[in-house]
C-alpha cells in the first residue's frame, strides 16, 4: 500500500511536471487526482480543499512573507553592496579571496533573509561582477554564488525552518539558534574548497584592503549586522516571537532603506511588496498543496506503517538517518524545499520519535538536504537562477557545480552525526528541553 500510494503520487507528479505544469499546480492537481482514486464514488472533494486552505491557516506562517519582504527590502535598499564590501575587506586577501568573499557575504547575507533564492538573485550579481572583472573563471563563479546561497535557509532567520517547526511541532525558536553552527560549517567547508581551486587554479591572494578600508566598510555594514542580533536576542530574550521577528526585521530595514541609506523612495516599497507578494503566494500555494497530499498520508495511516516496516531498525538511529539522507536528496532534486518538507515530514517523525532521533536536529538535517536538492535539475531553483543570472546555460552550471557537491555532503555527513552542533547552541541559551 505505502509503495503503491507513493508510486502514483511520483507518476502523476512527474506526468505534470513534464507538461510544464507548475510545482504548486503539480502538487494540488496529484493529490487532487490520488484522492479521487483512491475514494472512488465516495469522494467529497470539500474534504481535500479543506485541508489544502487549514494547510497555510497558521499564525507562524506569517513570518514567511514578512522575511521576504525584508529580504527583497535589502537587495533593494544598497544592503548586499555594503555586506559585499564588507566581506572583501575582512577576506579578500586570502588565496581565492573573492571566492572567499562569496561565502562570507552569503553567510552574512542569511542571517538576514532566510533564502537560498534570495541570496542567489541579490547578492548573486555583484559577486559574479566582482569576480569576472577579477579574472575569475565565469563558471567557477556562478558555481561558488549557487553553493554559497545553500546557507541561507540554515542559518536564522529561516523560512524553512519556520515552516518544518509548524508541521513537526518543534520550537521554532530552537530549530533557528540550531542552524547557527551548521550554516558556519557549511561556509568553512566552502571555504576549503575555494581555497584547494585557488591553489589549483593559481588564483592568487589578493592584498589586504588596510584597517582604514576594514573600519569604513564595517561602518557602512553595521546596521544591516544588526539584523541578526536583533532577530536572535529578541527572541531569546522574550521580547517577541519568531513571528514578530520577522516584523520587527521588516520595520528595521524599511527605515534603513528609506530613512539612513535612502536608495527605497516611498513609491519602491509598493513595488517590493508586490513582488514579496508574489512570491508569497507561490510558497503558500505549494504548502497548502502538499498539505492536501499529507492529509491523503494520514488518512491512509502510511506514518504507522512506516513505522511498523521500520520498526527492526528504531535501535539504530545511525542507520535510519542514512537511509533518510538517501530518500531527502532524491526527493529534493524533483520538489521545491517547502514541498518537501510538507510531505516528508509528516510521514516520518512517527519514526525519527521513536528511534529517539531530536526533532531539532533532525529539522536541520532535512532542511539542509532539501536545500541541496535546490541545485540539482528539474526543480533546482538556485540553479536556474544563478544561471539566468550568470547568462549561461544550466547544463554548462551544472558542469562546474559538481564538485561542489562535496563539500556540501560532506558537511550534511557532520551534521547528521554530530547531533551536538545543533543542540549546543539552543541548549545554552535556552536551556535542554524539559529540564
Amino acid at each position: 500500500m505505502l509503495l503503491m500510494l507513493a508510486a502514483k503520487f511520483a507518476g502523476l507528479l512527474f506526468l505534470f511536471f513534464l507538461t510544464g505544469v507548475p510545482v504548486g499546480f503539480s502538487l494540488g492537481l496529484a493529490s487532487l487526482v490520488l484522492f479521487l482514486m483512491e475514494s472512488g464514488v465516495n469522494a467529497n472533494p470539500a474534504i481535500l480543499a479543506q485541508r489544502f486552505f487549514g494547510g497555510v491557516n497558521s499564525f507562524p506562517l506569517l513570518a514567511v512573507p514578512l522575511f521576504m519582504f525584508a529580504g527583497n527590502l535589502m537587495n533593494t535598499g544598497g544592503i548586499t553592496r555594503r555586506l559585499f564590501r564588507f566581506a572583501s575587506a575582512l577576506v579578500g586577501h586570502f588565496t581565492a579571496g573573492l571566492a572567499q568573499v562569496n561565502v562570507l557575504a552569503s553567510m552574512i547575507f542569511a542571517g538576514m533573509t532566510g533564502a537560498a533564492v534570495a541570496d542567489a538573485a541579490g547578492l548573486g550579481p555583484i559577486e559574479l561582477q566582482a569576480m569576472r572583472e577579477a579574472g575569475y573563471d565565469p563558471g567557477y563563479s556562478a558555481a561558488i554564488t549557487a553553493a554559497s546561497s545553500t546557507i541561507g535557509p540554515i542559518i536564522p532567520p529561516s523560512i524553512p525552518l519556520v515552516i518544518y517547526g509548524i508541521i513537526a511541532e518543534a520550537s521554532i525558536g530552537r530549530l533557528l539558534l540550531g542552524g547557527v553552527l551548521p550554516g558556519v560549517l557549511i561556509g568553512l567547508f566552502l571555504m576549503g574548497m575555494n581555497y584547494y581551486y585557488g591553489y589549483k587554479r593559481g588564483y592568487k591572494a589578493g592584498k589586504f584592503a588596510g584597517l582604514r578600508e576594514l573600519g569604513a566598510s564595517f561602518k557602512g555594514a553595521f546596521f544591516p549586522l544588526l539584523v541578526p542580533v536583533i532577530i536572535v536576542g529578541g527572541m531569546l530574550g522574550g521580547i517577541f516571537t519568531p513571528t514578530e521577528a520577522a516584523a520587527v526585521a521588516v520595520v528595521y530595514t524599511v527605515i534603513l532603506s528609506c530613512f539612513i541609506y535612502r536608495e527605497v523612495k516611498p513609491g519602491d516599497l509598493l513595488r517590493i511588496a508586490r513582488a514579496s507578494m508574489r512570491s508569497t503566494a507561490e510558497v503558500l500555494f505549494i504548502v497548502a498543496s502538499a498539505s492536501a497530499f499529507a492529509y491523503l498520508v494520514i488518512s491512509a495511516q502510511l506514518p504507522g506503517k512506516v513505522l511498523a516496516v521500520m520498526a527492526p531498525l528504531v535501535h539504530r538511529p545511525a542507520l535510519i538517518l542514512f537511509l533518510i539522507n538517501i530518500m531527502l536528496l532524491i526527493l529534493g532534486c524533483f520538489v521545491e524545499t517547502v514541498a518537501g518538507i510538507t510531505i516528508a515530514v509528516p510521514v516520518l517523525m512517527p519514526l525519527v520519535r521513536s528511534a529517539g532521533i531530536d526533532p531539532v536536529h533532525f529539522g536541520i538535517v532535512v532542511v539542509f538536504n532539501l536545500v541541496i536538492g535546490l541545485l540539482t535539475p528539474p526543480v533546482g531553483l538556485v540553479l536556474f537562477v544563478t544561471a539566468k543570472v550568470a547568462g549561461m546555460q544550466v547544463n554548462e552550471l551544472l558542469k562546474d557545480l559538481l564538485p561542489f557537491f562535496i563539500p556540501l555532503v560532506a558537511a550534511l555527513l557532520v551534521i547528521t552525526y554530530c547531533p551536538w552542533l545543533v543542540t549546543w547552541l539552543p541548549n545554552l541559551l535556552m536551556g535542554r528541553p524539559g529540564v
